[in-house]
């Protein structure tokens, strides 16, 4: 329940800011925008603790922020478990959202600002790519997302990180330089240093902002599909399972979705849950011969009995 908003608080936003020059520079705009539009800014810095001195990096970006005029100023610790099935990077993503969003609950701030530049896009649509995501996946980062009530807002989306760069020269402002960035075990840093400039060399800049474009385009229609999708869920569904039958006339493009939004209804983690598991899901529909239980990320087992998809519940368990 986010907290009822007292006089001075309903025009407050948040900055997410790690120190690096991209969120660095977004806190600075927006100290400067804040104050002239009617806008109380804050700004949040995450301490990931995966790193010596990451308490010192915190403390120092709380300590310019507070000098630059912008309250509340917080600093949210996480802890990050190394051992976390989903990857480190996954895992210090989730933490980091996860403390953004409490904090944002706590003071009611109406929006969360968030550094992601069109770079860090054209790095998205990269990925989704290679790990063979669908439209929603190559889609990328959304300009405007709402979670809980709280806006999470990308204003910079559309700006080169070599702009924001300069704009922190121009300021006199030092950026932090995140050593996970260029380092090759993690995959966004290998993008970043190596796959998106490897095309840039070979199709011309141009390449980073068509890839955003795409984005854009498949994100339209994604929402489009979406919209469809959740108005078929509500037909396809009987108490905790789906129908059959309902989910054969389908179109592939809407079963797919509505088996992912089922999935995650039952619980599986959504960033473990993948293609081949809603493609399974979807075998028990378009390609049944018998075929057993079906398992999904989180131990989720699911079969299909009597023209319908439902959870496997463990043995002794009482019926839903």
């Amino acid at each position: 329940m986010r907290r009822a908003l007292g006089p001075g608080n309903d025009r407050l936003v948040l900055v997410a800011c790690s120190g690096g020059a991209d969120s660095l520079a977004l806190a600075a705009a927006a100290a400067f925008a804040g104050p002239r539009t009617g806008w109380r800014v804050g700004l949040v810095t995450v301490d990931h603790k995966l790193q010596a001195g990451s308490a010192d990096r915190a403390a120092a970006v709380a300590a310019w922020a507070t000098a630059a005029g912008l309250a509340p100023v917080l600093v949210a610790p996480v802890t990050i478990d190394p051992a976390d099935p989903v990857g480190p990077e996954a895992a210090a993503r989730h933490a980091r959202y996860e403390a953004l969003l409490q904090q944002a609950e706590e003071y009611a701030a109406a929006a969360l600002l968030l550094g992601h530049t069109l770079d860090d896009q054209a790095e998205t649509v990269l990925l989704a790519l290679a790990r063979g995501a669908g439209p929603r996946g190559l889609a990328g980062m959304p300009a405007r997302r709402e979670v809980d009530g709280v806006a999470l807002l990308r204003p910079m989306l559309g700006v080169r990180r070599t702009t924001l760069r300069d704009a922190c020269a121009a300021q006199g402002l030092t950026p932090w330089e995140d050593p996970h960035n260029s380092d090759d075990r993690y995959a966004r840093a290998r993008v970043r240093s190596s796959a998106l400039p490897a095309l840039v060399a070979a199709l011309g800049p141009g390449v980073v902002g068509n890839l955003a474009q795409t984005a854009a385009q498949l994100a339209v229609d994604a929402s489009y599909l979406d919209g469809l999708a959740a108005s078929a869920y509500e037909g396809c569904r009987r108490d905790s399972g789906l129908s059959v039958d309902a989910l054969r006339a389908l179109p592939d493009a809407l079963r797919s979705r509505v088996l992912h939004t089922w999935a995650l209804e039952l619980g599986a983690p959504p960033a473990a849950l993948g293609h081949r598991h809603v493609a399974a899901l979807e075998a028990l529909v378009t390609d049944w011969h018998g075929q057993g239980a079906t398992a999904l990320p989180g131990g989720i087992e699911v079969h299909r009995a009597g023209g319908w998809l439902s959870l496997t519940l463990p043995a002794g368990s009482p019926p839903e």
